[in-house]
């Protein structure tokens, strides 16, 4: 090629060449692209003189497209990476979104209050205090270690028991440290600013009249969730729906940002009760002083609303106080009038007589002969107190007659006498509603012995809870119509009619007879109104078989007896012979009057006996007169009037091991 210049000796490479020649040709990238081209091609025809095949034309090296190419493939690869970059942060972010919510974001409960408990009146049984618990961060308080003494020190537990529960909980990032405590008491531990430790909302529930009404409400766990008596029964009403909302934490734990309401928390829904705070805790005091002044072991008491079925009362002892539950004896827990069953002894005879006349067998006034005392039944015999001579029907009841009870039964057919008893709710659940309830035990006749009617005549050979006899009494005096009992106000049972409403008040006024001059309960009369009841006495089952030789004494009464308002029934388990007996009448018919006689008074029913009212306060006056020299003094009322005193402070000792608190 005649433009080149004179190369150096030896051999140089293309771009030595291309360089060389800068200076002969223009400047610019063109220029530089052209004589690099030419360098490349000369290349070329250096190694076809080496001996290589030349290659074709299409083939030759083309240096500016090929940097064309290499740019736009660069570029083409930046758009890519930022439209991808672009797809997965904005467009499609789903999965980013996730796992960086998995770190920070956190849907946590919004605490509700659990339902208030009202009596009949609005007073309030149960409710929800706001409380605060303490929980903590394992993985963050392992990041202190020095700290944990002093957190232990504020939570009043041992360092060495803490750093046990922290290190089993290593992997968690929530554990409770307190729960339920006094807000102050929260303050104060968080005070410590110990990294880790938090605080939450929480409700704990409060009963104001404690041990009185603790058996009928029950109470909740930890959780605010109920575990005995109405808390349980009604737990879902009550409980309401926690809330939920969504929030962002810090790797402390710390909340940063309310995100999100995901849902809004509903309260649980208040309760009234049949209850009467006033009539349970005039029960519940009388019980407690039967309990001292008999010396027995338990008693439970059922206040029925004769034409509603509401319970208005129901108490047991011994008791314990719901608010301050700890490691003690759980058998107080139990609803003795629900749960537990006596033999209801002669409480049955007022059914038995009534099955008798409503099969037409005998009337009031037929003559029932008990002489000597005692008759066979089988290998044994049945025996009253005394020999009680001839009786009427009404005299069966009055002097409370085993052999006159069983003379009425024995003549019935067997599934007759069977079906009447079942009628008025004995061997079946009374459906009130409250847990635990039990059927008690009544034997279909195809169990029967030779001896088991004449047996269950008088109360034996059965078995019944309280609140079954109350039932059952309330029945007689409802004109025959037996209700299923209710503790929410409001509700209805609907009645089921189980005996003839003349029968029934016949046996009204023969039961009446009882706690009149000549009864066995004149303890259980209440000046200004007539009584209706029966005692009952019956021997306690013994662990070695047979009967042993403690006592359970009972009275179901009905007051007033021309228009019934209350049914009541009384179960003294065990009281002490040497001190008042342990006969219905004298143990349990006071606990009855006590009650009956405030209850009559607030629930303003008004008297069915003023005569006799008015003559006691007659004599009352005359007395007076006599002492004051027939000078008159200020108005008295008679004795049997006064409010009783309350009841003495409970001795230690006085009671049973696990008794009343």
């Amino acid at each position: 090629m005649s433009g080149r210049k004179n190369k150096r000796p030896g051999r140089s490479g293309p771009l030595d060449r291309v360089l060389g020649e800068r200076g002969n040709r223009g400047g610019g990238f063109d220029r530089l692209v052209e004589n690099l081209g030419e360098g490349f091609a000369r290349l070329r025809e250096d190694r076809a003189r080496a001996g290589n095949k030349p290659r074709g034309r299409s083939a030759q090296f083309n240096l500016r497209n090929r940097l064309i190419l290499v740019g736009g493939t660069l570029g083409l690869c930046a758009v890519a990476l930022l439209g991808r970059a672009l797809d997965l942060q904005v467009i499609h972010n789903d999965f980013y979104r996730q796992q960086g919510d998995a770190r920070s974001l956190r849907e946590i409960p919004i605490p509700t209050s659990r339902g208030m408990i009202t009596d009949r009146n609005g007073e309030p049984l149960a409710v929800s205090t706001p409380v605060e618990s303490i929980w903590g961060n394992p993985k963050e308080l392992a990041k202190s270690p020095e700290r944990l003494p002093a957190l232990a020190k504020a939570l009043g537990v041992a360092p060495d028991e803490l750093t046990r529960k922290l290190s089993q909980r290593s992997g968690k990032e929530f554990m409770y440290l307190k729960r339920r405590i006094n807000p102050d008491e929260a303050k104060r531990i968080l005070a410590y600013k110990i990294p880790g430790v938090f605080s939450q909302r929480e409700f704990r529930r409060f009963y104001p009249q404690g041990e009185a009404m603790s058996h009928v409400l029950g109470f909740t766990n930890i959780d605010d969730r109920g575990q005995e008596g109405l808390e349980l029964a009604f737990d879902h009403e009550l409980r309401g729906k926690p809330g939920v909302k969504r929030v962002i934490r810090d790797g402390a734990g710390r909340i940063v940002e309310n995100v999100d309401l995901v849902q809004t928390a509903e309260p649980g829904k208040d309760i009234t009760l049949t209850l009467d705070r006033r009539i349970q805790y005039l029960t519940y005091r009388e019980l407690r002083r039967a309990l001292i002044d008999t010396g027995a072991s338990s008693a439970s008491a059922v206040v029925l609303d004769i034409e509603t079925g509401e319970v208005l009362a129901m108490a047991n002892l011994p008791t314990y106080n719901p608010n301050l539950l700890g490691a003690g004896n759980r058998d107080t827990h139990r609803n003795r009038a629900i749960t537990d069953v006596v033999e209801p002894g002669s409480t049955m005879k007022p059914i038995t007589v009534a099955a008798a006349l409503n099969a037409g067998t005998v009337k009031p006034s037929t003559l029932v002969h008990t002489e000597p005392g005692w008759m066979p039944n089988g290998r044994y015999r049945i025996t009253d107190t005394h020999n009680n001579g001839t009786l009427t029907v009404t005299g069966v009841i009055t002097k409370s007659s085993n052999v006159g009870a069983a003379k009425l039964a024995l003549p019935l057919p067997n599934d007759y006498y069977y079906k009447f008893i079942q009628g008025f709710g004995y061997g079946r659940k009374p459906n009130s509603g409250f847990p635990g309830e039990s059927s008690g035990l009544l034997a279909p006749p195809s169990r029967w012995s030779g001896t088991t009617k004449a047996t269950m005549s008088y109360g034996y050979g059965l078995s019944a809870t309280p609140m079954q006899i109350a039932m059952a009494y309330a029945a007689m005096a409802n004109g025959g119509k037996l209700i299923q009992p209710t503790f929410v106000k409001g509700q209805r049972n609907e009645p089921q009619q189980v005996l003839d409403p003349a029968v029934a008040g016949e046996i009204m006024h023969m039961m009446q007879t009882v706690t009149e001059p000549g009864g066995t309960a004149k303890q259980a009369a209440i000046l200004g109104y007539h009584v209706a009841g029966k005692t009952g006495t019956t021997r306690k089952f013994s662990a070695t078989g047979g009967y042993s030789k403690k006592y359970v004494s009972l009275f179901a009464g009905v007051v007033p007896v021309e228009k019934p308002r209350f049914s009541m029934v009384v179960v003294v388990s065990e009281p002490d012979p040497t001190k008042k007996g342990y006969y219905g009448g004298s143990v349990s018919g006071p606990v009855f009057r006590n009650v009956m006689d405030g209850a009559l008074r607030l629930m303003d029913v008004a008297p069915d006996d003023i005569e006799t009212w008015l003559a006691v306060q007659a004599a009352a006056e005359a007395k007076r007169l006599k002492q004051n020299g027939g000078k008159p003094s200020g108005p008295v009322l008679p004795a049997a009037t006064h409010e009783a005193a309350p009841p003495p402070p409970i001795a230690a000792g006085a009671l049973a091991p696990g008794g009343v608190r």
